[in-house]
């Protein structure tokens, strides 16, 4: 549920639901605000849900569940997967260490099974676990000017780097915790937590003081991860195995035994998993789930399509046949069915739009490319 509500609708806001969460959608134009953060700067309030971690134990039980490896020292974070035994997908999270307790952010509808699953196993550790969802807010700052614009309201400290580190400061007498983001929109990135109580006042804040900013909702969120080549836990990463996603930010080859390291261990080692997530350029925008041919061949399906402002054409993502690429460069025709008519395709190198930062989850796979 938003905690700035009537700030949103003072904007203008058109709410939607994701994942059991009341989110803006849109403030009316997105493909000018889309723009808008491409040159300058947008606010986002994230739909986070949020688990705090406590206990003597809780850095090395996270760590033992989780993909990759959860830093043990305050004020650094990490990105991580919570696999099934299949070794796919269940959960993304993003990982701080905020010294006596550890913070989780998932997407709001794995929070209550991701806590059920682990309060069952506890046993004798020292684990407090809580869904905290209800104390925070949490807003995006993202732009090739968010660093300036953190800076033009941060006080008693400077904005963090590198991604996923975060400092502790103050934004209008509101006490803040400042994380340095993946780019996850493909430009600078910061992510703002504050008590729940006082959203409102840090929300106002990161919009109308120092550099101004625009507000920014999840439809204009949608083009702007795509054309950065982000994969969403959605669309991409829900019930896939990390090694097809190319998410390798978010596993640690050398770490102890978790559920689902062995079938990661297997794709790796095999070389190279049975699909890869490209960037298509359809002459035509197709739906989510549309099938991908390499001439008469099926070779995949598209997992999101938009209508790219920055490109002014449309852009999609696709899981495909690993080795598509290279068929492509021998000469095998791409197209997507839309509308039940097979339309022209080309493959492109991802991200589509280079901003000021490169996605930190950008596809990679065990040749060290971002996926072409």
């Amino acid at each position: 549920m938003t905690l700035v509500g009537d700030l949103h609708e003072t904007h203008g806001a058109t709410f939607t639901e994701r994942g059991g969460v009341n989110v803006v959608d849109h403030y009316g134009r997105p493909e000018r605000t889309h723009r808008a953060v491409r040159n300058g700067v947008g606010v986002i309030e994230m739909g986070y849900g949020v688990t705090v971690v406590e206990g003597d134990d809780r850095v090395d039980f996270v760590d033992n569940a989780v993909s990759n490896r959860v830093p043990d020292s305050d004020g650094k974070g990490c990105y991580a997967l919570l696999l099934d035994p299949q070794g796919r997908i269940e959960t993304e999270l993003f990982v701080y260490n905020a010294g006596e307790r550890l913070l989780l952010f998932t997407p709001p509808s794995r929070l209550e099974p991701l806590l059920n699953d682990w309060r069952e196993k506890v046993f004798i550790q020292d684990v407090e676990l809580r869904d905290a969802s209800a104390e925070f807010g949490v807003f995006g700052v993202h732009g090739p000017k968010s660093t300036e614009k953190v800076a033009s309201v941060l006080n008693h400290a400077s904005a963090p780097e590198p991604h996923l580190r975060f400092v502790r400061g103050s934004m209008a007498d509101v006490g803040v915790t400042v994380v340095a983001a993946d780019a996850p929109t493909g430009e600078e990135g910061y992510e703002i937590v504050c008590p729940a109580d006082e959203a409102e006042e840090v929300f106002d804040t990161l919009l109308v003081r120092g550099l101004n900013a625009v507000p920014v909702g999840y439809r204009t969120w949608e083009t702007l991860t795509t054309e950065a080549g982000t994969p969403l836990f959605d669309t991409e990463l829900r019930g896939r195995i990390p090694n097809v996603v190319g998410a390798r930010s978010g596993l640690d080859f050398e770490k102890g035994c978790y559920v689902g390291q062995e079938i990661v261990s297997k794709v790796e080692n095999r070389g190279e998993p049975s699909q890869r997530l490209v960037g298509l350029l359809p002459d035509e925008l197709p739906e989510g789930d549309a099938a991908v041919f390499a001439g008469d061949a099926a070779v995949g399906e598209v997992t999101r399509a938009v209508e790219s402002p920055s490109l002014d054409r449309p852009i999609a993502l696709a899981f495909v046949d690993f080795d598509l690429p290279a068929r492509v460069d021998d000469g095998v025709t791409l197209s997507v069915r839309v509308d039940g008519e097979e339309v022209a395709a080309g493959l492109a190198t991802l991200p589509f739009v280079e901003g000021s930062d490169l996605s930190g989850r950008l596809p990679r796979y065990p040749e060290g490319e971002a996926a072409e």
